[in-house]
């Protein structure tokens, strides 16, 4: 029997993923956008949607960034607005272990599971830098070693508050009254949290709801494969694709697992063409309006922390070297700080190769996996990547908001189900039996 394919439909930001001038494009804000994301994927019979989670507006030279805005409804109030509206679709958002308290997101994600009847997942991130921690109380920054530390307990005391509650707990006795038993106190004390008292959520449908992972460095792997249920990756081709898979599900045995308790999910993007020639030339125009010459300018300053708007995009890569003493330009996302000038080494070498402008390099250089060709093409080639052990499935992005997602399901949906590689009705009623059911 072939492996099936596991999806999933991310509801992406105003970034430079998506088109947010195109015509089509919808608001990021009004519920409606989401509820049409969500019952699209529920009618393709998608295993969840995911939202991920910004908590300070990004900026660049001192301003809101207009192409990186992350600002919108909070994710579980969305989620849980989301689960009256769909009946099967997991839901799954990101909350960060370095900003939250274990208590409070077990008691988030455990009221989702219930709203939802069992649909809940969680991806468990850490949050990399002061500047966003001034949002918070406590600010300050966390060692990367540090960060992955209170990771790991945040979760286990989590997962403690999730089973304090025995399956039989809640017990209604209509002559008598309404009594709980089986409720244990919690008691957690750990180097990160030392917290106890009675949990106030009762054990969901899931009992553990599900949990998601991202991260591609080592200590990302060893946490995934240590507790993760799902681990989301980049990687932009086959090969690369399956030596990920290999690392992560060899991991596996060293913490009693099986290689089919932890699924792989790259992000991925798409484009649809009625030939694979216009899928290629639409997928091009797409890579134009994401990567605007204004975007290609900032996304530069961020490794030279250097003002370059005196660069034309369309022309070559600036001959002054990045300034790595200065302050960073770009605050609240990924910067390549740690080694700019190798990094404007091998940028170069890349555009001087291939004689790409400063826009082509960013282009190239922020490319995620990409599906371009017809439906037919399309589904052959997701299928090539799981059933070669490159993944079990994606994580689709679209690029436009909220209607990314129809022609997908339209059209691309109905070739993987004639392939036998996706199911084509839910056999089960929690998040958990739709990824792991055989």
């Amino acid at each position: 029997m072939p492996k099936q394919v596991k999806l999933a439909a991310h509801f992406p930001g105003v970034n430079n993923t998506t088109v947010w001038s195109d015509p089509r494009s919808g608001s990021q804000i009004d519920f409606s956008s989401f509820e049409h994301l969500a019952r699209t994927a529920e009618r393709g019979k998608f295993d969840f949607l995911f939202l991920a989670e910004g908590l300070r507006l990004r900026e660049h030279a001192g301003k809101i960034l207009d192409s990186d805005v992350v600002g919108r409804p909070n994710t579980t109030t969305v989620l849980a607005a989301l689960s009256a509206v769909t009946s099967r679709l997991g839901l799954a958002g990101t909350l960060s272990s370095t900003f939250n308290e274990p208590y409070e997101v077990a008691r988030q994600v455990a009221s989702i599971d219930h709203l939802s009847g069992g649909r809940a997942a969680w991806n468990v991130v850490t949050s990399p830098d002061a500047w966003t921690g001034q949002n918070f109380r406590r600010g300050g920054f966390l060692k990367r070693e540090d960060r992955y530390r209170r990771a790991e307990e945040f979760l286990a005391t989590v997962r403690e508050l999730w089973d304090s509650w025995a399956p039989d707990a809640v017990v209604g006795d209509k002559e008598n009254g309404v009594f709980a038993r089986g409720i244990d106190r919690f008691a957690h004390s750990g180097p990160q949290f030392d917290i106890r008292g009675e949990f106030t959520v009762p054990r969901t449908p899931q009992g553990q709801p599900i949990v998601i992972q991202a991260g591609d460095s080592d200590e990302g792997r060893e946490f995934a494969a240590k507790t993760a249920d799902v681990i989301f990756s980049r990687h932009g081709s086959l090969e690369s694709g399956k030596e990920f898979f290999a690392d992560v599900k060899r991991r596996l045995p060293a913490y009693g697992r099986e290689p089919g308790e932890l699924l792989i999910m790259p992000a991925a993007t798409f484009v649809l063409g009625e030939t694979e020639e216009d899928a290629h030339e639409y997928a091009r125009e797409i890579r134009y309006q994401q990567v605007r010459p204004a975007t290609a300018i900032q996304f530069l300053e961020q490794v030279w922390s250097r003002d370059l708007s005196a660069y034309d995009a369309d022309g070559p890569l600036p001959e002054v070297d990045p300034d790595p003493d200065a302050e960073p330009l770009t605050w609240g996302r990924v910067r390549h700080e740690k080694d700019p000038l190798a990094v404007a080494a091998k940028w170069r070498s890349i555009a001087e190769e291939k004689k790409l402008s400063i826009r082509e390099l960013v282009i190239e250089v922020t490319a995620r996996q990409q599906f371009v060709g017809t439906a037919r093409q399309v589904a052959e080639s997701i299928d090539e990547y799981v059933q070669g052990d490159a993944a079990d499935g994606f994580v689709l992005v679209p690029h436009l908001t909220p209607g990314g997602l129809d022609a997908f399901v339209d059209d691309v949906v109905p070739h993987l189900q004639e392939r036998g590689v996706f199911r084509t009705d839910y056999t089960g009623d929690t998040l958990r039996e739709h990824l792991f059911s055989r």
